[in-house]
C-alpha cells in the first residue's frame, strides 16, 4: 500500500490552477480538454505520479493530490479521518471541474477517489467521466488491520512485503522516520474507515491490479471485480497487469495508455493532437 515519496519531488512542479496546497500540476497544454486527478497510496505523495507527465498529451491536465504530513506539507495538520480528507480534497478540486475529468487512485487512493466522487455528488458538482481504482478491493470489502498501532519494525516489514519501498530508505534512520510518520497516519485513516451506505455512483469504474498483488491479486479480482462492480450502476471493467502491488511503476506506460483510451480513444489513436500514440 505504500512507497516512499521522492525527495524534493515538489520542487519543480507547476502551480495548480487553484494555487492549492493540496494539488500539484505536472502537465497540460495551454487548452487541455480533460483533467486527470490522481490520488496517492498510503504514505505516498503527489510526486508518485510525476513520471506520468511525459506520457500524457497536452490535451490532458494532470493534477496530483498532495496529502498533508509529507514533503512541503510536512507541518500541515493531518486529516482526522476519511470524511475530512475527502472533504478537503473536494474543496481543492471543486473550482477545477470546468472540463470532463477522471479520478485515478492507487491503493488507499482508490478509496479516497471513491469518497471524493460521492462528496462531489453531494455538493451537486460535476461527476467524473470515469473512476480508476487501482490495487485495492472496494470500500467495505477491503481487508483492514491495525498496522497503524504497531511498532516501526512491524510497519517497516509491511512495506517490504508490499514492495515499492527501497531498503536503503528503511535503513536510513532519518528517512525511515519521515516515511513511517506519513505511512502510520495514512494507515490510521484507511484502517478506521467505514464507508456509509449510499446509492451507487453512475460513472464507469475501471479496476486495475497486479496479478501477484497481495492486496488485490487475480483471485480476488474475479469476485465482482473486487467488490467494485456493486458500487456503480454503470459498467465495471477489470484490467490485470503483470506485477505486484506497485505494478504501475514498471508498467507505467501501459497503465497510462489504458487510462487515456478509456478517457477518450482519440488520445491514443491519432486524434487532433500532435502527441505520438503510446504503443
Amino acid at each position: 500500500m505504500t512507497a516512499p515519496f521522492p525527495p524534493h519531488a515538489h520542487a519543480s512542479a507547476r502551480t495548480a490552477r487553484s494555487d492549492s496546497a493540496w494539488l500539484r500540476r505536472w502537465s497540460g497544454g495551454a487548452s487541455p480538454r480533460f483533467t486527470l486527478i490522481c490520488l496517492p497510496h498510503a504514505g505516498g505523495s503527489a510526486g508518485f505520479y510525476r513520471p506520468w507527465a511525459a506520457l500524457l498529451p497536452p490535451e490532458v491536465e494532470l493534477l496530483a493530490v498532495q496529502y498533508p504530513g509529507r514533503e512541503d506539507r510536512f507541518e500541515d495538520p493531518e486529516a482526522l479521518d476519511m470524511a475530512e480528507l475527502a472533504g478537503e480534497v473536494a474543496d481543492a478540486v471543486a473550482p477545477l471541474l470546468d472540463r470532463p475529468y477522471a479520478l485515478f487512485g492507487h491503493s488507499m487512493g482508490s478509496a479516497v477517489a471513491w469518497e471524493l466522487a460521492h462528496e462531489l455528488r453531494r455538493r451537486e458538482l460535476p461527476l467524473p467521466r470515469r473512476l480508476f481504482a487501482s490495487g485495492r478491493a472496494a470500500p467495505g470489502t477491503a481487508v483492514t488491520g491495525r498496522l497503524h498501532q504497531q511498532s516501526d519494525d512491524v510497519l517497516s516489514a509491511e512495506l517490504v512485503r508490499l514492495g515499492g519501498t527501497s531498503q536503503d530508505v528503511l535503513d536510513d534512520p532519518g528517512l525511515r522516520s519521515l516515511v513511517l510518520t506519513a505511512v502510520r497516519h495514512d494507515y490510521r485513516i484507511i484502517e478506521t474507515y467505514r464507508p456509509p451506505d449510499r446509492p451507487p455512483l453512475s460513472c464507469p469504474l475501471h479496476v486495475l491490479t497486479g496479478d501477484t498483488d497481495p492486496e488485490l491479486g487475480e483471485e480476488r479480482i474475479h469476485e465482482r471485480a473486487g467488490g467494485w462492480a456493486d458500487l456503480t450502476t454503470a459498467r465495471t471493467e477489470v484490467r490485470v497487469f503483470p506485477g505486484d502491488h506497485f505494478y504501475l511503476a514498471p508498467k507505467r506506460r501501459e497503465v497510462v495508455t489504458a487510462v487515456l483510451r478509456r478517457l477518450d480513444p482519440s488520445l491514443t489513436t491519432g486524434g487532433p493532437h500532435t502527441w505520438p500514440s503510446t504503443p
